[in-house]
């Protein structure tokens, strides 16, 4: 229901005047006193490291005014929203899809490296309507099993490994809702889907990074129970690169190896627990005020076409 709305209220998005969107993002920017002014330049900052003009070449550059989908409809609908709303001749670089590499010139994009020079790689929020579900509504961590569970496909290292070490831990319910692998071994771990509902009945939910970053992270983030993770190396608008493990999350090796001992440790200080739970939840209640999330995404871009210069291929 959530994505069918989202499709239907973006599907005019490309056919509105480019007028309506300028006007209405200038209204918006000149609200910013409305805001925490050190917040909004703190994001911003962090979405789009840029601060000096920087070149871009007329290899893959992309006008305004010639903007057309070539990805998913979520990206494409995500990043017209921000774009349109500037000059229909500003020019521009962006890359679809899940994104774990740095671009070789700025690029507007939904996901990077958490480490090294990440400076080209500028966040916007894109297929949001995939990653931003939030949990409204849940139990006490209290009332939930001492087990932790985790469903998803099993094409990554990472989750092989998990299932190889922990699918017959009788404290772990974890499988894979895939089929596809040529290992008779791997196979033998497929199990029925679960709903989200039906995993917040858990104390812990463990998150694994796929492609780029976990789509589940944000909405256990935002539920009473506890996430569980390997570091991460990814991140997103979620600024995932600046959550602390044992502050906002519990990290995990890569091998799972420490699984049973994390678990142990939070069950006998369940005050420690709710702790990471509210830190948790305060993260996520940053994202929720839609109107102040479309202001940074378009001041992030306004910086980026404020610094951009084209120039030639030689």
């Amino acid at each position: 229901m959530k994505k069918l709305k989202y499709y239907l209220s973006n599907g005019l998005l490309a056919y509105l005047p480019s007028s309506f969107f300028r006007y209405s993002a200038n209204k918006l920017l000149s609200q910013q006193n409305q805001y925490d002014g050190e917040y909004l330049r703190e994001r911003v900052d962090y979405y789009n490291k840029h601060s000096a003009s920087f070149d871009l070449t007329e290899q893959d550059l992309t006008q305004v005014k010639n903007f057309k989908k070539t990805g998913g409809s979520a990206y494409y609908y995500d990043l017209l929203k921000v774009i349109k709303c500037f000059p229909r001749h500003a020019a521009f670089k962006y890359v679809n899809g899940d994104v774990i590499d740095v671009p070789l010139e700025p690029s507007f994009l939904k996901s990077r490296p958490i480490g090294g020079d990440n400076a080209n790689s500028v966040l916007l929020k894109l297929n949001a309507v995939r990653h931003y579900f939030f949990v409204e509504s849940d139990k006490s961590y209290l009332e939930k099993k001492d087990m932790i569970v985790w469903r998803g496909t099993g094409f990554r290292p990472n989750r092989r490994i998990l299932l190889s070490s922990h699918y017959h831990n009788p404290r772990c319910n974890v499988g894979r809702v895939d089929t596809q692998d040529k290992d008779p071994e791997q196979l033998s771990y497929v199990t029925p889907s679960m709903s989200i509902s039906e995993q917040l009945e858990y104390k812990f939910i463990l998150s694994l990074e796929g492609m780029d970053v976990a789509t589940n992270l944000k909405w256990i983030m935002s539920s009473n129970s506890l996430c569980f993770t390997p570091k991460l190396r990814y991140e997103t608008w979620f600024m995932e690169g600046k959550l602390k493990a044992g502050v906002h999350f519990v990290e995990v090796k890569d091998d799972f190896s420490d699984l049973d001992e994390k678990m142990d440790y939070y069950l006998a200080h369940p005050e420690k627990a709710q702790a990471i739970i509210e830190n948790a939840h305060q993260w996520v209640e940053q994202f929720k005020d839609q109107k102040r999330e479309r202001l940074i995404s378009l001041m992030v871009a306004n910086k980026y076409f404020t610094h951009a210069k084209t120039t030639k291929v030689t």
